[in-house]
Order: structure tokens, then sequence, then C-alpha cells
């Protein structure tokens, strides 16, 4: 496990992360897990708005170098500007369950989250994992309300379950960030000859969590490595320089990384010895600053840790049977198999991934784990089988990977290896057409990011969408909606649309009579309810007669995978073309009727002809 913390001073990514993450080297392939805890990113109220509408500059960055190695990002928190990312090897996944996220604010007495932790826990293999990235305040007389805001933040932060619902009833704990403890007494002259003459060992005595770890009880068991780097705080930004500023901060060890492991329990065995399942033990194999970043007035640093224990899971909650390779449509079948004890939910979902996708909802196409015969073949314990559309299988030749997806426990319970799809590729002429006229109607990058055909690329075609924040005038007058051939097929929405919009948005619903004006057809209007590209969003359908706005609010289209992501997103649509058109009819005599909630009464009022309106 690489854990990595790194307070990045509201800076911009690097172009390049991976000696923090020690990528290219022998060491990657023995990684099977990192956790990234950053602090201050940039958290005014415009980049919050842009990295609430989209992914975060740094998320993106860090899923863009992982991916590639077969890292999957398996949960993220934030707490305005404390990040906490933590990703696992693929073929990890189905043993990575129960997973659930916590953030405290301890900033302004609790109300303001610029100081405070955030956490990501999990059970690996059977075995209760916490990492816990912490931003404590700041200044060398602070040491006591460090303290009392580690020990908040160890009360306030509590788990669902029947085990570890404390952070510090999990078994092993990994506590990380911009803990902002100090060198005490001695003088700045002295630090920085400690520095230079690289004896860094007579300031240990004096660094602040030292001494707190000797002394208080909340930081009881918790274990560091040597600190045989140099200081990470404060530096000149774009230099290795330490602070020239007229503050000549002192020197100082303020990002750290700790573990503790849970002490064994009382009245097992003689000797109070361990049963040999539950054993755990860490080692710190690396623990290291990393000089060459200069974006911040701190060093990040980096800790790579052995964690040795028993597996008490040894397969994974859903086995998947596939071929190992798909030449032709009919191929596409799926078959799995579901352990006893698996809660299946009518709402889990079997999704074909990309070799080197990013997350969980990731995606080239889902199929709904739907089977008739599904709760027999869990009592059995026989297969299930499930077959993607020909119209859902990507064309072409590439590595994929099957991943069953869990709505209950919201994580992969089940992957298979890498196998191959070899399908003849559409039509040249036609697809040319296709692609020819996408790009003329989405030009711009950031309506990639919003565009219904959208998908999470792979990690080389990332360069195009990292565009962040479109200037509003790109938009104006502007209609994003799905072409015909998207709204007849069962493809999902956009990897960006993961959050339904609230149901109760007002819909408007026109008239029978406009509706006919605009020569709209029912069967077109049933297509576009279909659809999962509309679903929970408002349609907006294009005819030579005009525009018109169709709301479809189904409960499977409000369970759509990426509905409920990782990461939020945003849909938008320029409708000032519509409403002008509204406003005409209007004046002619048709008065659109309003609906406040999707349950109200389709009449409003109207006559029952209008109320048939679909």
């Amino acid at each position: 496990i690489t854990v990595v913390t790194w307070n990045v001073g509201t800076a911009m990514p690097p172009n390049d992360v991976t000696s923090l993450l020690h990528l290219n080297t022998g060491e990657t392939n023995d990684v099977d897990m990192i956790a990234i805890g950053l602090q201050e990113v940039n958290s005014k109220i415009n980049k919050r708005l842009k990295d609430a509408l989209f992914t975060d500059q740094w998320s993106e960055l860090f899923m863009d170098v992982l991916s590639p190695f077969h890292f999957i990002l398996v949960s993220t928190v934030r707490m305005q500007g404390v990040i906490l990312l933590v990703f696992a090897k693929y073929y990890h996944l189905p043993f990575l369950q129960d997973i659930q996220t916590d953030c405290t604010r301890t900033g302004l007495g609790g109300y303001w989250g610029n100081k405070g932790g955030v956490s990501v826990r999990l059970s690996i293999f059977g075995h209760m994992v916490c990492f816990l990235n912490c931003h404590l305040p700041a200044h060398l007389e602070k040491a006591e309300q460090r303290k009392e805001d580690f020990a908040t933040i160890l009360h306030m932060q509590q788990f669902e379950g029947p085990v570890a619902n404390g952070i510090l009833d999990h078994d092993l704990v990994f506590w990380f960030g911009d803990l902002n403890f100090r060198i005490e007494s001695l003088d700045i002259c002295f630090v920085k000859y400690a520095i230079d003459s690289n004896v860094l060992s007579q300031l240990w005595e004096k660094d602040q969590l030292n001494i707190a770890k000797s002394s208080w009880p909340v930081l009881r068991g918790f274990q560091e490595g040597p600190l045989n780097f140099p200081p990470t705080f404060k530096f000149d930004v774009g230099t290795n320089k330490y602070d020239s500023s007229a503050k000549k901060r002192k020197p100082a060890w303020t990002d750290r990384i700790l573990w503790k492991i849970k002490p064994p329990s009382k009245g097992w065995g003689t000797g109070g010895h361990r049963p040999s399942q539950g054993v755990l033990s860490v080692s710190q194999l690396c623990y290291c600053s990393h000089m060459e970043y200069t974006v911040s007035d701190h060093k990040p640093v980096a800790a790579i840790f052995a964690v040795q224990f028993a597996s008490k899971v040894d397969k994974p909650q859903v086995e998947i049977y596939v071929a190992d390779e798909w030449s032709r449509p009919e191929q596409a079948v799926v078959r799995y198999k579901m352990a006893v004890g698996f809660h299946r939910s009518s709402w889990d979902w079997i999704g074909l991934y990309r070799v080197g996708f990013r997350h969980p909802k990731d995606y080239v196409s889902y199929v709904w784990a739907r089977s008739d015969d599904g709760e027999r073949c869990l009592e059995k314990q026989l297969c299930a089988q499930v077959m993607f559309s020909e119209e859902a299988l990507p064309k072409g030749n590439g590595e994929y990977i099957l991943g069953y997806y869990s709505n209950t426990s919201s994580s992969i319970a089940g992957v298979t290896e890498p196998f191959q799809i070899s399908l003849p590729r559409s039509e040249e002429g036609s697809s040319s057409t296709d692609s020819s006229g996408s790009s003329s109607e989405e030009d711009d990058s950031t309506l990639v990011l919003l565009a219904p055909k959208s998908r999470s690329p792979s990690p080389g075609k990332m360069k195009r969408h990292r565009s962040r924040s479109p200037s509003l005038a790109k938009f104006q007058g502007l209609i994003l909606r799905p072409s015909s051939r998207d709204r007849g097929t069962s493809r999902s929405p956009s990897p960006q649309s993961r959050r339904s919009l609230p149901r109760n948005i007002p819909t408007i619903h026109l008239p029978q009579e406009e509706l006919g004006h605009h020569g709209v057809k029912g069967k077109e209007l049933g297509q576009a309810a279909e659809s999962p590209e509309g679903s929970s969003f408002f349609q907006t359908v294009q005819e030579q007669g005009g525009l018109r706005r169709v709301s479809a609010d189904t409960p499977l289209a409000r369970a759509n995978p990426r509905n409920l992501g990782l990461l939020p997103a945003l849909r938008l649509e320029m409708i000032d073309q519509a409403l002008g058109r509204r406003r005409e009819s209007a004046d002619q005599g048709y008065y659109p009727c309003r609906k406040m909630s999707p349950t109200s009464p389709p009449g409003c009022g109207t006559s029952p002809k209008e109320g048939r309106n679909p």
C-alpha cells in the first residue's frame, strides 16, 4: 500500500506525478493500493462550482496517470480543500467491500471545512482498514488545539455496520496529512544548520508530534518511520529554498504519515496470542519526501507499506464466466454465479470496461443483471445468464473486462480477466458521416463532457477532455440533445451525468393542439421517454415544425448506474428558442399546462383531450 500526502497550496497540478507515486519502478508491480491525501486544493467559490460540475483537476490527473497501470478509483471524498482518493488494482475490486466515507469540520469551531479530516474505510480481504486524511491547525503554539481537533475527528466519525464503527475500531488505520506539528525550542539558525549538515536526528526530540506520541493518550499505539528526509515546510514556491520572506518561518515536518494496528482483544487463547486467521503485520518499506515538486510551499511525502495478513475471503461474491473472445454479437453472453449470502438487487448491472478504465462508472456499455430466474439461481447456486445487445457492443478490436456492480454495496462484486472483442466495424461511409456530424454539432471540448453520447475515454484520449470552464457566451441559444439514433437505443447517458435532477422540478406539458401544430408523432414521444438518455432530464426534440420539451422520469432512468456515480457532473439545456415558440403559441391562444411535481395529476385544469398528452 502506497500512501501520499501533499499540501498543494491552491496550486494547479504539475504535468507529471509518476515519481511521486513511485511509478515506472520495480515497486509499482508490487503495489496493490494507493491512498492520496491532498490539502489546500483551491476551493474558492468559482473553483468549487467548476469542480462540482466537472471532476476536479487533481483527481483527473491521478486517474489519468494511474489507469494505465490498472489502478481503479475505489472511493473519493472531499471537504472543501481536503481530498482523499483511494485506488486499487482492478483484480482486487471484488475483495474490497463495505466502502464508506466520512468527513469532520473543525475550522471556525466546527462550522468551516478548511481544517478537519476526511476518511475512507473499507474491508480488504475481510480486514477492516481506514484511511484518514487530516489538515490540523497551524502555528507553533497551537499544539494543544491540534490534539483537541484530532480527538474530535476520532469521536465524530462513525460508520455503519456490525463492526468497526469508529476509526480506532478498524484493524489498521493510516493517519496522514498536513498535521502541522512544529519544532519546539530550537531557533531557526540551528534548525537550518542541522538540515544543511544532515544531522536531522538532533531535531527529532524537539518535534511536537514525537513528543505528543509519548504523552497524549489519543496517540497511543500510532507508529511512524524515522524522519530521514528534510523538513517539508516552508519553501519559497518554485524553489527548494526555505522561507525567505519577512516572516522567516522555521522549517518543520508538518506533513506526516502514521499507522496503527488494532491491539488484540482480551480473552484470546493461552498467552493472549491472536488466532492465525487474524494476524496482521505492517512493515514500512519507504518513507521519503519529494523535493522535485515545487508548485507548493510544502513538499509531498510518500510511504510504502507491506501489509501481511491471512485472507478471510478467497472467492469473490460473484463469479463471471465469459468466452475468451467475442468475434460475433451472438457470443456476447455472460454467465454469472452469486455466492451464498450475496445481497442481490434488481438494480445490479454488469459493465463492459475497456482495459485501462478509471473508475467503476467508466464503462463502455452495461446490461442489467435481471435474469428471470435470478432468485432461484442464487438459492440453488446455479448460473444466471444475460446477453449484451449488438448495438451495445464496441466495434473493432480491443481488450475488455466485465465487472458485476452491486447496487447494495456500491462496489464491484466480481470481475473477469481481460478478454478480446473483435467485431467488424460498421460501414465506413455511415460511420464517417456520423462522426463528422457529431463533431460539427458538438465541437467544443466541454460539450464532449456534456454530450449524451460521451463516455469516459481510455487514458490516451483524456487530453481532449481537460477543459473545465467554458465561457457562457459559447452556450447562447444552444440546445444539447441526443441524436435520433441515441433516442432509439438503450445506451447509457454520458459518464458525467451521474446525478439525476431533483424529482420536484416543474415539468411543462404542452396541450395536444400545440403538439399537433408542431407535427410531433406519439411514437417518437414514447421512444424519447423510454430512452435512458432522456431519463430524469428534460428531453428537447427538434422537428421541422419547431421545438418541444418532454419529461421522461422513470424508476429505471433514475437508477441508471451513472446517476449514482463517484463524480459530479452537469447537464445543460439552453432553450431560448423553445421558450420563444411557447410565447408565440400562448399569444395564439394555446396555454401549456404546468405540472409542479411528477406525481401531480396531468390535467391541471385542461380538457380531457389535453390531459392525455404523454
